[in-house]
């Protein structure tokens, strides 16, 4: 458990100026974009903020599926948000999301997407507010190419 931990605090530091993007520490112009066909990437969001965050990915849900972009759409239509059933040994809870397939070149910084599909700042700062306030940590991401496909004879 100990060097599961140690892999996951690692995978975190070396992702997470990527991943802060999303909580508005570098410029807006930066995308996180994912190079490869699936991305599997990993947050820690607090305990007693598990509800702020899924009302913020159904906010992404609806910004995607309304935009005017074919890009978004796609996006929404490989994308997928998976809660774990064990808590960390913080606390926090471990939400997957699961990319596939990835849209090259799309960014999927949260608040980039919400920002583009809810243009009023009030709304902008009340889910900034609650994305901010329920993320625990950025505990990784695996992007990459699929090798093998079990589900082809």
């Amino acid at each position: 458990m100990r060097r599961l931990s140690g892999l996951l605090l690692a995978g975190a530091i070396m992702l997470l100026p990527a991943l802060s993007r999303d909580l508005g520490m570098v410029n807006a112009q930066d995308a996180l974009t994912f190079d490869g066909d699936t991305a599997i990437w990993l947050i820690a969001i607090k305990p007693d903020k598990t509800a702020d965050f899924e009302q913020v990915m159904n906010r992404v849900r609806e910004a995607l599926n309304g935009s005017d972009q074919a890009q978004r759409k796609q996006q929404a239509a490989g994308w997928r948000v998976m809660r774990g059933g064990t808590p960390m040994p913080d606390g926090n809870i471990v939400y997957t999301h699961v990319i596939n397939p990835v849209v090259q070149g799309a960014d999927y910084g949260i608040m980039a997407i919400l920002y583009e599909g809810f243009p009023d700042p009030a709304v902008q700062k009340e889910l900034y507010d609650l994305y901010s306030g329920s993320f625990g940590a950025a505990l990784g991401a695996n992007v990459g190419n699929i090798r093998v496909d079990l589900s082809t004879p």
